[in-house]
């Protein structure tokens, strides 16, 4: 891989919010101000998405007192702590630069009806550690359906000999070794791969 793409690949978010050109969101920026920081959040209609990879970037534009406003966010900046979908609109363009020339209720979109607001999110990365975690899990599966079996047959003959309340007891003898004997077969198997 690239260097510069596996620097960008690395500032990338994990998960990014499916967005689309003419929904109403609500914008959660981090602000810093001296050495607080809070939370504001601007609502207004996605008018254009532009860019890809780590330079995403989407514009959202509300009126404000009578005058608009236009704010570009980054999607992949940590700055942007999250992105909620308001309202679906119905929009049939990629930039939405003509409701800069509107007024009033014709400054907004359609809305799609019958449309769910649902937060949904795009994986861009997924986490390398759950993979290993895994297999490990599997292995211990294995090792555990190999414990149940031999208890099984050691225990299927004493049955007939031994009363009810005496059959638990070799049984639980019986599981001890059988622990024993998964230890040396998982030891084996880590002298064989090294």
């Amino acid at each position: 891989m690239d260097i510069i793409k596996s620097i960008e690949h690395e500032q990338m978010k994990n998960k990014i919010p499916a967005l689309k050109v003419g929904d109403t969101v609500k914008v959660h920026q981090r602000i810093k101000e001296g050495n607080r920081e809070r939370i504001q959040v601007f609502e207004g209609i996605i008018i254009k998405k532009q860019g890809g990879g780590v330079n995403a970037t989407f514009t959202v534009r509300r009126v404000a007192y009578g005058v608009g406003v236009e704010k570009t966010f980054l999607i992949h900046s940590p700055m942007v702590e999250k992105v909620e979908l308001v309202r679906v609109g119905k929009a049939r363009r990629a930039k939405l630069y003509y409701l800069r020339d509107r007024l009033g209720k014709s400054a907004k979109t359609k809305e799609a009806i019958g449309a769910r607001i649902e937060d949904k999110e795009i994986t861009i990365k997924e986490d390398i550690v759950e993979a290993p975690v895994a297999e490990e899990v599997a292995n211990e599966e294995v090792a555990a359906v190999e414990t149940v079996e031999t208890p099984v047959e050691e225990v299927a003959a004493p049955v007939a000999e031994a009363p009810a309340t005496e059959e638990a007891a070799p049984a639980v003898e019986a599981e001890a070794p059988v622990a024993e004997e998964v230890k040396e077969e998982k030891a084996e198997e880590t002298t064989d791969a090294e």
